[in-house]
């Protein structure tokens, strides 16, 4: 019933030898990882170790950590590994976790000589390498960046669904305290670096902090490293510490991975990659609030907003203004919302005065003549000629205009930067200048958040002692200024301290203030030192502005201007702003056939003929006589007229002459009322002209191409004039100067 089966020899044979060879292999891998993790030694087979362990890439998870600290572990427990090398190349990662392998580090190094050799340490990198005895880096090795990168906790938005049990619980910080997070941690690492280097260290702390980065070659003299030194030299050096005399050198690394240990994210893309990373990239790892030691290059790790970038809508809301309204611009991509004007706007309605956002210039130009006041904070599309005379004339009627501009990139497009801000600014005599403030020695939080300190009396400083902007650029002209920036306060541009105004006032019938600072104006930093108070100060002024109603101009029936009859000795001072500064120009009528012009740089008399036209100009030991002379205007001028001037001429420069030739173009393209610094308007003839201008001097060609626009009124003649001259050497620019010339006053003589 039953048959007996026979197993094949054969096939028993085969699966004894395969159970065989698993077993084998177990037993190998695990003597292997038993070896490499220190729990059997073999010391007697094996010569003394100088274990190389690879700190490479960013650092940004917890498992790579966990990947350090095994091999960390490892060098410590294995009487076999006698000395360390740590191989680093990496910008450093999350503080806590730089911080975790860093004080591993030092435990090791209570026990076995550990010797760094750099080809980029950087931030947390360089934190690593202050840990070891003795550090070695090639002549190009960056090395340093000590410093700290924080990304500010999030705003909470409440819900009724999930709720906490305190303010800070959802967000872990205040917003307004984050930063002296920041700044204990950089006192942290710092500690670090003169802990580790001790005498050896030649640089100062406050250099230390800033966050440089040097070449290797660099770097050894300032006591950042030791030595310039290959891998080799670093083995060496451990091996000698160790009083090894025969070793054999191991990468720790590969040993793991040869035991079949897994490094996890180590090798990652990302974290090897590094200078890809952007704060986005940052926040995915570990959300906000976050602490880096790491170096991010500026292109990647700080977001540029575009100016395109869509903004939310202000509601248009209020029909009648109460006792007075606020126009807030928006027409030029301003970066500005509710949001940043909530406390000021409060603080307004308190005084039953309106806040209007505008969202195109043909909005904001019919509702100016009701306004007091006009708000153009963070543009990032310039104001074009046209639209600054609106603006010019709103404040000479009495009107208030606030300039806001903030740098930090949550405002502004870095394309275009601070062209916006001051194409309007510079009509007023006012310009934003580059980069921002920092001050190293006294700050609020960190080197950024500037203290000022420093008041002029005026209505928008009144009682106040002490102010802290965030992240402010400075204006100039310094002397134009009411407020400025506390002692030992530098500009990022020009990397030295100097005397940098921060609120600048100027007065054409209204009141222009200019503040370097946008943020101030938000919560929780309006809270801040007396930044209420000069938001309550900023109340009050613009409650006072009285403004004169906008006078309809009379049409003209016919649209001509006859030629200007100034009797002899009247004075006219214009305002002339060159390039952004300021200056008074005086013209005075001396006789029927003489003007006197003084300038800044010079007195000029212009000579002319019985039929006004020019023949000769002195200045100042240069003068030039005309062949041809230039003709006058051919009045009465009128609509699309134009006229051409051309003339050689011989130009004297003390005791050489040299021969010129002068082109002019001019075309009258319109006729517009321009009112004049005294308030008062004109009709003037606005004029297009290109003039150039060639001579040779000192065996170079010369040549001057002047082009803008000139308004002439038959009343006082000469009313206002905008151009831009470029100077050419041989063909080649040289330089640019932009001229703005505006009528102030008129005395009549006779």
């Amino acid at each position: 019933m039953f048959k007996l089966k026979i197993p094949s020899f054969k096939c028993e044979f085969k699966t004894v030898a395969v159970t065989v060879a698993v077993v084998l292999l177990i037993v190998s891998s695990v003597l292997g990882y038993l070896y490499y993790s220190g729990l059997l030694t073999l010391e007697k087979k094996r010569k003394d170790v100088v274990g190389i362990i690879n700190i490479s890439g960013a650092i940004l998870l917890s498992e790579q950590v966990d990947t350090y600290v095994k091999l960390i572990s490892h060098a410590l427990r294995n009487d076999t590994i006698k000395a360390v090398v740590l191989r680093i190349d990496s910008p450093g990662g999350y503080a806590d976790l730089v911080e975790e392998i860093y004080l591993d580090i030092l435990e090791l190094k209570k026990v076995k000589p550990v010797v760094a050799s750099v080809t980029s340490a950087l931030s947390g990198g360089y934190y690593i390498a202050v840990a070891a005895d003795y550090i070695y880096a090639t002549p190009t090795s960056f090395v340093g960046n000590v410093g700290v990168i924080g990304v500010m906790p999030p705003t909470l938005i409440p819900s009724e669904i999930v709720i906490e049990t305190g303010v800070y619980k959802a967000t872990g910080f205040s917003q307004l305290l984050f930063p002296f997070n920041l700044s204990h941690a950089l006192d942290n690492f710092a500690s670090a670096v003169k802990t580790g280097r001790g005498d050896r260290l030649k640089i100062s702390q406050t250099e230390l902090k800033r966050g440089g980065i040097y070449l290797g070659s660099e770097a050894v003299k300032l006591g950042l490293i030791d030595e310039i030194g290959s891998l080799q030299k670093a083995i060496s050096k451990a091996a000698e510490e160790a009083k090894l005399v025969e070793y054999e050198v191991v990468d720790l690394n590969e040993a793991f991975k040869e035991v079949g240990y897994s490094f996890g994210s180590q090798g990652s893309n990302l974290t090897l990659n590094w200078r890809n990373l952007t704060v986005d990239v940052l926040n995915k790892f570990q959300p906000p609030p976050s602490i880096w030691y790491l170096y991010l290059p500026s292109e990647s790790g700080f977001t540029v907003l575009s100016s395109e970038e869509p903004m939310l809508a202000e509601p248009s809301i209020f029909n009648e203004y109460g006792r007075g309204l606020v126009l807030v611009d928006r027409s030029h991509g301003n970066r500005v919302s509710a949001w940043d004007l909530d406390i000021l706007m409060a603080e307004l309605a308190d005084k039953n005065i309106t806040v209007q956002f505008t969202f195109s210039w043909s909005e904001l130009t019919s509702m100016l003549s009701n306004a007091s006041c006009l708000i153009i904070a963070s543009p990032t599309r310039t104001y074009s000629a046209e639209e600054c005379d609106v603006i010019e004339g709103f404040v000479g009627r009495g009107g208030v205009l606030l300039l806001f501009f903030d740098p930090a990139y949550e405002y502004i497009s870095m394309s275009e930067l601070f062209d916006p801000i001051n194409s309007i600014a510079i009509r007023f005599g006012l310009f934003f200048a580059k980069g921002y403030l920092y001050n190293e020695e006294n700050y609020y939080g960190f080197y950024r958040n500037i203290y000022v300190s420093r008041f002029k009396n005026s209505s928008v400083t009144e009682n106040l002692n002490s102010l802290v902007f965030f992240t402010a650029t400075h204006i100039r002209p310094s002397d134009r200024g009411v407020a400025w920036a506390s002692e030992n306060t530098c500009s990022s541009t020009a990397e030295r301290a100097g005397d940098y105004a921060v609120i600048a006032m100027a007065k054409r019938n209204g009141t222009i203030i200019a503040f370097a600072d946008q943020t101030f104006l938000t919560e929780p930093y309006c809270y801040v030192g007396d930044n209420y108070k000069l938001i309550l100060n900023i109340v009050n002024l613009i409650s006072k502005a009285e403004v004169k109603p906008t006078v309809k101009e009379a049409v003209e029936e016919v649209e001509e201007v006859a030629e200007p009859k100034l009797p002899v000795g009247t004075v006219k001072e214009f305002v002339e702003q060159v390039n952004g500064d300021e200056h008074i120009v005086k013209w005075t009528k001396l006789s029927e056939t003489e003007v006197l012009v003084e300038k800044p740089d010079g007195k000029y008399h212009y000579y002319y003929d019985e039929r006004g036209s020019l023949v000769k100009v002195e200045l100042d030991g240069i003068k030039i006589v005309y062949d041809t002379p230039i003709a006058a205007p051919p009045y009465p001028l009128t609509k699309g007229e134009s006229w051409n001037c051309e003339s050689n001429y011989t130009m004297y420069i003390n005791n050489s002459e040299t021969r010129g030739k002068i082109n002019a173009n001019y075309k009258v393209e319109d006729f517009q009322y321009v009112e004049a610094r005294n308030g008062e308007k004109y009709f003037c003839a606005k004029i297009h002209y290109i003039i150039v201008d060639g001579f040779k001097i000192g065996g170079n060609y010369m040549s001057i191409k002047s082009e803008g626009f000139l308004w002439i009124s038959h009343e006082v003649g000469e009313v206002k004039e905008d151009y831009t001259t470029i100077y050419y050497v041989d063909n080649s620019p040289v330089s640019e100067m932009h001229v703005k010339l505006i009528l102030k006053s008129i005395q009549k003589g006779g």
